[in-house]
């Protein structure tokens, strides 16, 4: 855990060890980077000699030798074996005790006094680091957060430094055990007289699932709002940052009434209109188009004989070879003809039929005489165009009789676009499905796929539709386009879509009204007529209805009407009684009822010492009011608010109990709406938001969209499954299995995955590939698009996976100098290594590269290399504490050997600071470990952690 207050100390913390290990690498840059350069290197090869001399220092060897014998898979069973959380804690979270001062100036101070104190004591006080001067007193002083660095540095043996006077086994088991301790009791004591609160507004996509969730449909209402700003910790959801402004309460009331108004429905049934598209007729157009061309040609070079030959037969060659693009098929001859788009006019935008016809079954009935078949491949799609009749709202629904090609045995994949082409410039094209849809029918067994698309979530629509004509410029039509997305293969593995006919239906409605507007306006009442009377006594009904639902806890007769006074006042200044009622729901919206987070504890006779209230800091029985504790829960796993059944928990007192938490987490997890969980926290959490920036060069010729995407999805796969399964934990950081689609497969040179659909696939247990330090989309976001970047990999695996971030870079950092052409000829290590012995530079590359330089084996995309420019990669390199990383398998077997511990903890940290929604403190610290002792002695399980978290005093508490 690395508390915001402590940063300068850490960095100060951190120059001492840059400073007291700088002879590590025994250089000085008298000569320039070479010297350098080459004493790293020696320093790395020694260490790695030392680590299998038998005749070595014993202590130092066990730092530096890794059980290579061992499997990884068998290392993460070996390392748990060794965890320090196994045995049960001493000082449990609810039993405080009185410290006894005695024992640090008895055993501690003697220890560190002879270990410390000549490179950091009075008189030789490094980096201005005095630790005689830091107050022991962990309860009341104000040095705590210091001693959690020395801690730190002490269990991962980053002090003493290496080369300085080593400290005793027992000397140093004395001291860690006393810091344990001590930092567990004071972190105890402070959270019983401290408050860490986590009042805060709901973030952008909480709102926005609030709403989908209250309203009753899945759309995006909050899109007009900016991004959230992350925190240190790397999360949107802190309370450090989610106010709100005065002016932005108009913001919000703007966004609830339009929300509204998309919910609620005014009138009869809209009239359907319908689209019928065989591939019959879309072959007729194309051949249309084709012979028009002959005729421009013949009339164009009339004169020319030869010439016009030439030309026909080229346009004929090019209109029957279409090669690997779309085409359509003669049935009967087998005959191709080229299948293309082009606005040209509006000639190929085809005309509504009558909705009362049953276009789909007669389609199904008849035997086509021409299908139209899309080959994998780049830009292998098929565009149909609907004109300027498609409504603004309610449901697109999109039929397609496909199948795949003969004798193929590849699943084809087919995503929806939607699109038009007003001008040259003015353009969109936007898929609309959200997932493929795999073609399984085999050829000649025609199966209907469908799609139902929001109309109204589809942005940006055509502007010009309402005001310009057809077939004029700019054109106001708009279309759909079917995509094949299969992974291209060879020839003779073909994944061709074949389509007979295509029917599109606007607008549908399951039922009218909607029934997210029979959720507001309760008993569907005829509110056209109602006198004065009965309107208010309807507007009382609706909001009694509504706004317990909104503000997600029982609602007294008062502030009820409290809105209904609030209707009366309005409704002679709106058009209608529909409109004067929305606009009173958006200011329930727009309350910090809504908006707002603010978790309290209980009340109850516990809380009163002869007869006067204790404050919540200082009261022993400390628990979160079980309708705040719903809100956290279903923040938490469904990032939104609470559904009926955890109100009802709430309202009958019973939620708080652990069977009945154990119980309500097994059922949220069961349920879909756990998705936004898996997606926002790893997003978050992984700080994934930069892959979406990544520009990669264009080098990288296999590199594209798909692929981008696909990256993009893995690491929340990968978690999914790791939840569905309640896998260890430490799988993140090695598995034998990867949860990956067809593209992902092929970028990683793994055989045997079909289609673009996630799936599990066993591995063997090499380092290069499993967990998620090896998967693409994370190695390509912590680099620069061209090459590897181990200063960011490094970084982002401190922050990230071991919750251990480095300080802030000192000003003035000097860059590397790449005109020196001694530098130049350096390799990209090697220059790193020259870089961080410069003296402003050490303190953080030195905690830093060695973590990146590990993954030096994979290029800017994640693809794994053995050689650079000819160069055979050199991936090696040695922490603070002599510890030699050799490649990815040397670190995964590093952190499961002797890192355990430190990322089972930072993992319960990171999903506990998105669960709070705050910042986690010191006095956290007892709470935390508590956790993380559960999880580790009941074997890791990612579900468990969360069972654990859950039920925790941390979770439990305001």
């Amino acid at each position: 855990m690395r508390s915001p207050c402590c940063t300068p100390k850490l960095t100060i913390v951190l120059w001492i060890l840059a400073f007291i290990t700088w002879g590590l690498f025994h250089v000085v840059t008298i000569e320039g980077g070479l010297e350098v350069a080459a004493a790293a290197e020696s320093k790395t090869t020694e260490l790695k000699t030392t680590a299998g001399d038998p005749e070595s220092d014993g202590d130092r060897v066990s730092q530096t030798t890794l059980p290579h014998a061992a499997s990884l898979s068998e290392l993460k069973t070996l390392g748990a074996e060794k965890s320090a959380y196994l045995e049960p804690s001493h000082i449990t979270v609810d039993q405080p005790r009185q410290r006894d001062a005695a024992i640090f100036d008895q055993k501690i101070k003697p220890i560190l006094n002879q270990a410390c104190t000549d490179c950091h004591g009075p008189y030789g006080a490094e980096a201005n680091f005095d630790i005689t001067a830091i107050d022991p007193d962990m309860v009341n002083g104000g040095d705590a957060e210091w001693w959690e660095e020395v801690l730190a540095a002490l269990n991962n043996g980053e002090m003493p430094p290496p080369d300085e006077l080593e400290m005793e086994d027992q000397d140093r088991a004395t001291v860690v055990e006393w810091l344990s301790n001590e930092i567990h009791f004071a972190s105890i004591a402070r959270r019983a007289r401290e408050s860490n609160t986590s009042f805060r507004r709901l973030t952008k996509y909480e709102y926005n699932y609030a709403l989908q969730d209250l309203l009753g449909q899945p759309w995006d209402f909050a899109k007009d709002l900016p991004p959230e700003s992350v925190s240190e910790d790397g999360f949107q959801n802190s309370s450090d940052s989610l106010h709100l402004s005065v002016s932005q309460f108009e913001t919000y009331r703007q966004l609830a009434r339009r929300a509204l108004d998309r919910v609620t429905v005014r009138g009869p049934r809209p009239d359907l209109v319908r689209w019928d598209h065989r591939m019959s007729d879309a072959a007729a157009i194309e051949e249309r188009m084709y012979q028009a061309k002959i005729k421009r040609l013949e009339k164009r070079f009339a004169d020319d004989a030869e010439k016009r030959e030439k030309q026909i037969s080229t346009s004929t060659r090019l209109y029957r070879n279409p090669g690997d693009r779309p085409y359509y098929l003669n049935v009967a001859t087998g005959e191709k003809a080229r299948a293309k788009w082009e606005y040209n006019g509006a000639q190929y935008a085809i005309e509504p039929v009558s909705p009362t016809e049953t276009a789909s079954q007669e389609a199904a009935d008849v035997e086509p005489t021409y299908v139209a078949v899309l080959p994998a491949g780049k830009n292998s799609n098929m565009t149909i165009e609907l004109g300027n009749q498609i409504p603004d709202e309610g449901l697109l629904r999109v039929r397609v009789r496909a199948s795949r090609g003969p004798d193929q045995e590849r699943i084809p994949s087919m995503q929806l676009v939607f699109g038009w082409r007003a001008t040259n410039e003015g353009r969109a094209d936007v898929r609309v499905s959200q997932q493929d849809t795999e073609v399984t029918a085999v050829a000649g067994s025609t199966e209907t796929y469908e799609w139902l698309i929001p109309l109204g979530e589809i942005d940006p629509r055509n502007a010009e539709r309402k005001t310009s004509t057809m077939g004029q410029y700019p054109s106001p039509s708009e279309y759909i386009r079917l995509v094949n997305s299969s992974v291209p293969k060879d020839r003779d593995q073909p994944a061709d879509i074949v389509i007979e006919s295509v029917e599109v239906v606007a607008p549908i409605f399951h039922e009218w009204p909607p029934k997210s507007h029979q959720q507001i306006f309760v008993g569907n009442q005829d509110n056209e007529n109602l006198s004065r009377e009965q309107e208010v006594a309807y507007a009382r009904e609706i909001l009694t209805s509504f706004m317990p639902r909104a503000w997600r806890s029982p609602v007294d007769s008062a502030a009820v009407e409290k809105k209904v006074a609030l209707f009366e006042a309005v409704r002679d200044g709106c058009d209608d009684f529909q409109d004067a009622m929305l606009e009173v729901l958006a200011t329930v919206l727009t309350s910090p009822k809504f908006l707002y987070v603010a978790p309290k504890p209980i009340t109850s006779a516990e809380d009163f010492i002869d007869g006067e209230p204790v404050t919540k800091a200082s009261s022993p029985n400390r628990r979160l009011a079980d309708g705040d504790l719903a809100t956290r829960l279903s923040l938490f796993l469904w990032c939104s608010v609470p559904d009926k059944r955890l109100v009802e928990l709430a309202a009958s007192g019973t939620l708080h109990q652990p069977e009945v938490l154990h119980a309500e987490v097994d059922r949220m997890l069961a349920d879909p709406r756990h998705e936004r969980f898996v997606q926002h926290f790893v997003g978050q959490w992984l700080g994934m938001r930069a892959l979406s920036y990544l520009a990669v060069d264009k080098s990288f010729t296999t590199f594209d969209p798909s692929l981008k995407e696909a990256m993009q999805q893995e690491p929340s796969a990968f978690f999914a499954e790791l939840l569905r399964t309640d896998a260890s934990v430490l799988d993140i950081i090695h598995a034998d299995y990867a949860t990956v689609n067809e593209r992902l497969a092929v970028h990683y040179g793994i055989a045997g995955v079909e289609g673009n659909q996630f799936q599990r696939v066993s591995l063997n247990d090499e380092a290069s590939r499993g967990g998620v330090l090896t998967q693409a989309g994370l190695l390509a976001m912590n680099s620069d698009g061209e090459h590897s970047h181990p200063l960011k990999r490094g970084v982002w695996i401190l922050n990230c996976l071991l919750n251990d971030p480095p300080p802030p870079p000192p000003a003035a950092v000097p860059e590397i100098d790449l005109a020196d052409p001694e530098i130049a000829k350096l390799t990209l290590k090697q220059r790193i290594e020259d870089h961080r012995n410069q003296a402003a530079c050490m303190s953080c590359h030195k905690k830093i590269d060695p973590w990146g330089i590990a993954f030096e084996n994979y290029d800017a995309i994640g693809q794994w290399r053995e050689e650079i420019n000819g160069t055979p990669v050199d991936a090696s390199s040695a922490l603070y504490n002599d510890q030699v990383l050799d490649g990815i398998d040397g670190l995964k077997r590093y952190l499961l050997t002797s890192r355990q511990d430190q990322f089972v903890r930072a993992m319960v940290e990171k999903l506990a600071i998105f669960a709070l929604g705050r910042p986690l403190a010191f006095s956290d610290n007892a709470a935390v470990d508590e956790v993380t002792r559960a999880v580790r002695q009941k074997g890791d399980g990612l579900k468990t952690l969360l069972h654990c978290l859950v039920t925790s005093e941390l979770f439990l508490a305001p």
